[in-house]
Parts: structure tokens; C-alpha cells; sequence
């Protein structure tokens, strides 16, 4: 959530920061602002709404070579042109991503006569710095972060010393882009991968002083440190829409290529088992396990539900997830023979990154599983799986969900061949998922169909989504999706527990989404969905079941080709994502920037 994009060059400053504002606008966000530095001194100019308006109400002459901008993701003070950042203290201009814990107490400290325009944490921190007693900008940030509790990635200029930008990180990201005479710095490469894709990325604790021809770093404490360049993971053209109406639906229809990626290098055909080249478990390591605990937030969470799944039918190793914002504050039981997983796209996530942290500190072992090398959490784990998805640019994940799946798919191959699953076992798994990509390209061909069925959901207040087992696991991210993105309430049920309460819910006017795998538990979903036909409740069927098997009356059957069971989940869960998909275009809603949510959640 929130943004950061900053340039100190040769080149005007406002047209880059607003066109690294627009690329950041993915992560979500509800206003946006500007602070340039040019001969007439410090000039600012901010906006609640999007970077479009701001853009279309910059002053024409707002001219400087130095500058930061901002997107807000509202936190202390509802988004209004006041609480937009950047905020302004003396000569000082401040952008921030995080919270300031200790804002109230910091308020309350500052020099008598501080006048404060904003509702704002961020306006507390600005008056913090320009307060310090210190020639540089950067020894004046560095004594004021000394003071402070919480979570912030920062980007500040003085107008006094226009020769420097100062960036700071703790907790929320900030990396260093290096130019062709210019440095630029951003909270996520996408906001500066057109101008140079060599980055520096910050680690928790350290500050970076930027000038055009280069950089140095340091600790709060003031000790220097050594940063090399990397070449940046996202590419410009991965953030083109490449001729689809919207992100959400090109990263749907690139989720083929991306299981592909997923699989690279991964197949170990000889042994029928998957290679995990970033995981240090020795066999002997997994023979030792005696628990999988998979945590994770939002999607990431609903992925980890499936991948416990999968990891205890394949390894018959007792398996489960828990949210991770949930573990990290119950004082969790860690056991040495436990195997935690952090599971999170951007791996930027808050309360994963701090539930890793208590398991750590705990004597825990914990893996990731990410789609962002260099993230915070990646560093954090060591270890672990990229996904290798590719940049993913709509708030709504989807291919990441996807191949997260994919990716605890081969670690439970892995497992379960090192333990008790047979080789008969792990070809055929092998073979389901290298077949995966052309089985969800089979999905696309039934699009109309889906898209037809979407009007069911989309012209309802609210919606059910059942299933059972791997079943109720896509039928909660199926809900998940949809309540997203169209702002339809929808809320996901285990098939049998209809009975046992919502049931009393089922009507016309509200539609069931049904998950039904051509599997063992056919019979018993038929069961569920007579007692919601005898309620008059509309049936929209998601199953793998060939088109002899009758599923009964319907508003729609969308068929999906079948796969083997364990990967069945994941395949009845594309035809949800284009529900959801045209039920917000039917809508009208913005589909790549839902309201109130942020694609990576940095705060609490």
C-alpha cells in the first residue's frame, strides 16, 4: 500500500514523479502528491483522488530537477487534499509509507508554536526532522528516526540542501535506482523500471543519502554500509496492458505461462519427485518432520488452506494454515519438528513478515513461498520457493494464487517422496502438472459462458460459494474474489454446513455458487444442491464432471477439464476468477483498483 517515487537528475522532476505515481497505482491508494525543488525554492502540490487529477492540476510551471512524490493509502485522517503527503515542515519535505506509532507522544514533544495542517502521523515526523539540531538533512532524519516506533519507508528533501535526496527504511520497502547521470528512488521497481532496471534495495534499519552521481548508505547508528546493485525482477513491459481491457484479465489468461515458469527446473522425472534447488531440507531434514504450518493473509492464506492439503494427502505429515496477523499475537507454540511456510506474493506483507519473526525468534525453522526476490521476507526466510509468476500489477491476485498452488503442489511431491509416496504416485502427479497450463487454457474457450453466468452474481446483494474439502478451499477464495472486486457480498460455506444455519439464508434472490468435483463426494454435493433447488435458490455449478453427468437444473454449468484430484482445486478455481472478473465489469467497477484495498500491506 501507499507509494514512494523520487528523482534528483538533470531531467524536469514532475513528469517522472507522475508517471512513477501512475505506475505505482496498482498497489492501491486514495490520494497522491508532489514536492519538487527548483530556483524558486520548495513547491508542493497534492490531491485526494488519482494520480490523473493530480496530474491534471499541476501548476505549468512547476520546474525543479529534484523532487519525491506520493499515493496515500488512507491510515490516520480520511484522504482529503490536507492529509495527502508529501507533508511540509520549515524547508523540510516528507513522503511516507508505514505508521508512526509513538505519533501522539512525538506530537506532544515538539517545539511550543508547531502548527500542524494535517490529521496525519506523517506531518508529526516531518516537524520531527526539520526540529533536529544538525547541519546535514541526513544526520537531522537519522536522529529523528532514533525516536521513532513503528513502520516506515521515507523519502524527504530540504530545500536547503537541494543537492540530496535522504531515504530510510524500517519494516516498509524503499530501494535505489541508479540512472544515466540521475539516481531515482521508489518504494517498488515498477515505479522506475523505464528509466534503469539496476536498484539497490535498503535493508530494515538502514539510510541511504542519494545525490545525482551516486549513493551512500548507512545504519541508524551512523556506521556506513555496503550496497551493490541488482538488476530489478520487473520488466517494462510487464506493467502494459498487451491489449486486454484490464491487468486483472491479462494476468488471468497469463496463468498458463506462469504455472510453466513455475515448473522450470523443478521436474526430477527420474525419481518422479520435484527439485526444490531453494530449499535446504536435507532427507534427513524431512524425515524428521512431524508438522507443516502454513501462514499467510488474504489469498495467501487460501492458498496455504490447499497447500496444507496437499502436503498431508501426499506426505501423510499433519499439516494446517493459520492467518499469519493471528499467530503472531498468540504466543504460538513453536516445536523444533515443525516446518512453518510464509506464503505471500509480494513479500512485503506486515503481519507475515512478523509472524516469521516470532516463529524465528522462537528457534523456528520457516520457508518461503513468495513471487518477489529480494522482498523482505524472502531475506528474511533464507530459503524457499519462487513462483516465478511474474509481475503482477491488478490488486486482485490471481495468477499468483495460482501458482502458489503449483508451488505447494512440488513441495509436497518433494516430501511425500522422500517419505512414503510411491513413484506410480509422483509420475502421475508429475504428469497433471505439466499438463496444468494447457487445462487452464481449455478454461478460457468456455469465457462467454462464464461471462454469461457473472450476471447471476453481479445483479445479487450477496451470494453463497459452497464445496467440500479441496472444494471449500477454492469456494473461499472464489468468494474472496468476488467480494472484492465487485463489491458483491458473497460468503463461502462448506457444502454440508448449509444445513446447520446458512441455509435459512437461501432464496431467489440469492444465488449458490457450487464447487463440485467429479470425485468420491459426488453424490453427497447432488445432496447439497437439491436442498438449495427446494429453497428456489439460483445454481450456478463449477465441475470437473463430464457433460453425461447431469448435475440437475441450473443457471449455468461451466465445465472444466479434469486433472488429477489434488490439482482439481486449483483448476475449478479459474472459471471463479472470471466470474468475479465480469461480474465488476458488469458493474462498472475499477476493477484493477478495488476501493479501500492495497496490494501490498505494509501496515497493521
Amino acid at each position: 500500500m501507499c507509494g514512494i517515487v523520487g528523482i534528483i537528475g538533470r531531467q524536469p522532476a514532475a513528469p517522472v514523479l507522475l508517471e512513477g505515481l501512475a505506475r505505482l497505482e496498482y498497489r492501491g491508494y486514495d490520494s497522491a502528491g508532489l514536492a519538487v525543488l527548483g530556483r524558486s525554492g520548495l513547491r508542493v502540490h497534492k490531491a485526494a483522488g488519482r494520480v490523473a487529477h493530480l496530474a491534471a492540476t499541476v501548476p505549468k510551471r512547476f520546474g525543479g530537477t529534484v523532487g519525491i512524490g506520493h499515493t496515500r493509502w488512507a491510515t490516520h485522517g480520511e484522504p482529503t487534499d490536507a492529509n495527502a503527503h508529501p507533508h511540509v515542515a520549515g524547508t523540510v519535505a516528507l513522503a511516507h509509507n508505514g505508521i508512526v506509532e509513538n505519533a501522539d507522544a512525538l506530537r506532544a514533544g515538539l517545539p511550543a508554536g508547531t502548527e500542524l495542517r494535517s490529521e496525519t502521523d506523517t506531518e508529526v515526523l516531518a516537524h520531527l526532522i526539520a526540529s533536529q539540531e544538525a547541519d546535514d538533512l541526513e544526520e537531522r532524519v537519522r536522529r529523528a528516526l532514533l525516536l521513532v516506533e513503528g513502520a516506515y519507508g521515507i523519502a524527504v528533501v530540504d530545500a536547503a540542501q537541494p543537492d540530496r535526496i535522504v531515504v530510510a527504511r524500517n519494516g516498509s520497502p524503499v530501494l535505489l535506482a541508479i540512472g544515466d547521470r540521475e539516481m531515482l528512488v521508489a518504494s517498488d521497481a515498477a515505479a522506475v523500471v523505464r528509466h534503469t532496471d539496476q536498484v539497490v534495495h535498503l535493508d530494515d534499519g538502514e539510510l541511504a543519502v542519494v545525490r545525482a552521481d551516486g549513493y551512500r548508505t548507512l545504519t541508524l547508528a551512523g556506521e556506513p554500509t555496503a550496497k551493490a546493485p541488482q538488476t530489478a525482477a520487473v520488466s517494462a513491459t510487464a506493467l502494459d496492458l498487451g491489449g486486454h481491457a484490464h491487468h486483472m484479465h491479462k494476468e488471468i489468461h497469463e496463468q498458463p505461462e506462469a504455472v510453466e515458469r513455475a515448473l522450470r527446473g523443478r521436474v526430477e522425472a527420474r525419481f518422479a519427485t520435484a527439485h526444490l534447488g531453494g530449499l535446504a531440507l536435507t532427507p534427513r531434514d524431512v524425515l524428521a518432520l512431524r508438522r507443516v504450518k502454513v501462514i499467510g493473509c488474504g489469498s495467501a492464506y487460501y492458498a496455504g488452506l490447499f497447500g496444507a492439503g496437499l502436503v498431508e494427502a501426499l506426505a501423510r505429515i499433519p499439516a494446517d494454515a493459520e492467518t499469519a496477523s493471528e499467530l503472531r499475537y498468540r504466543n504460538p507454540i513453536v516445536e523444533p519438528d515443525t516446518l512453518y511456510v510464509a506464503v505471500s506474493q509480494s513479500g512485503e506483507t506486515i503481519d507475515t513478515l512478523a509472524a516469521v519473526q516470532e516463529v524465528q525468534r522462537k528457534g523456528g525453522t520457516v520457508i518461503g513461498i513468495v513471487n518477489t526476490p529480494g522482498s523482505t521476507i524472502a531475506r528474511a526466510c533464507g530459503s524457499g520457493i519462487f513462483l516465478h509468476a511474474g509481475h503482477e500489477v491488478s490488486v486482485t491476485s490471481t495468477k499468483t494464487f495460482t501458482s502458489t498452488g503449483v508451488a505447494f503442489a512440488l513441495l509436497g511431491l518433494l516430501l511425500g517422496r522422500t517419505r512414503d509416496l510411491g513413484p506410480g504416485d509422483g509420475r502421475r502427479l508429475l504428469d497433471a502438472l505439466t499438463a496444468l497450463p494447457d487445462a487452464i487454457r481449455a478454461v478460457f474457450a468456455a469465457e462467454a459462458e462464464i461471462a454469461a453466468a457473472a450476471r447471476t452474481v453481479a445483479e445479487a446483494e450477496s451470494a453463497f460459494f459452497i464445496g467440500r474439502v479441496g472444494g471449500f478451499v477454492t469456494a473461499l477464495e472464489g468468494a474472496q474474489k468476488l467480494k472484492e472486486v465487485s463489491y458483491v457480498h458473497a460468503e463461502a460455506y462448506p457444502a454440508a454446513e448449509l444445513k446447520h444455519g446458512p441455509l435459512a439464508l437461501v432464496s431467489p434472490a440469492i444465488p449458490t455458487v457450487a464447487v463440485v468435483p467429479d470425485d468420491e463426494l459426488w453424490e453427497k454435493n447432488m445432496g447439497s444442491l437439491a436442498e438449495i433447488r427446494a429453497r428456489r435458490g439460483p445454481l450456478v455449478v463449477v465441475t470437473d464432471a463430464p457433460p453425461a453427468k447431469d448435475v440437475g437444473e441450473a443457471r449455468a454449468v461451466i465445465r472444466v477439464p479434469r486433472t488429477a484430484p489434488e490439482l482439481a482445486p486449483l483448476l475449478l478455481g479459474i472459471p471463479l476468477q472470471l466470474l468475479a472478473y465480469h461480474a465488476a465489469v458488469h458493474l462498472g467497477r475499477d476493477v484493477d483498483k478495488p476501493r479501500n484495498l492495497a496490494k501490498s500491506v505494509t501496515v497493521e
